[in-house]
């Protein structure tokens, strides 16, 4: 089993200003193993197939992953930030199977 050490990005919708909602992005900074490392090319509608990952990552979790599940989308590992695709709860551990390249908002566009 892999060690694992990374961001975990978690998502938000915030009131910007009077009736303007936007999504806010914040990262927190994990520790974990990676319990399963698994990827395959998947042929998509596009031109080039798509890279998929199919890991499973164990977390430790804290109160705020706990309460704010609802809210990640996003681990990084290797370089890349990867969607979350399936979270199950062991506690005091959280197992995160993460899928596709993640395209979506991060921190640094905001």
């Amino acid at each position: 089993m892999a060690k694992w050490a990374g961001k975990i990005g978690f998502s938000e919708t915030v009131e910007t200003s009077f009736d303007v909602q936007s999504e806010q992005i914040t990262e927190r900074t994990y520790y974990g193993d990676v319990t399963r490392n698994s990827r395959r090319w998947d042929s998509g509608q596009g031109i080039n197939d798509n890279f998929v990952i199919n890991n499973g990552i164990s977390v430790v979790a804290d109160d705020y992953m706990l309460t704010n599940l609802k809210y990640m989308r996003y681990v990084t590992w290797q370089g890349a930030r990867w969607k979350i695709r399936d979270i199950t709860i062991e506690y005091p551990r959280c197992v995160l199977t993460i899928g596709d390249l993640y395209n979506g908002k991060t921190p640094y566009d905001q």
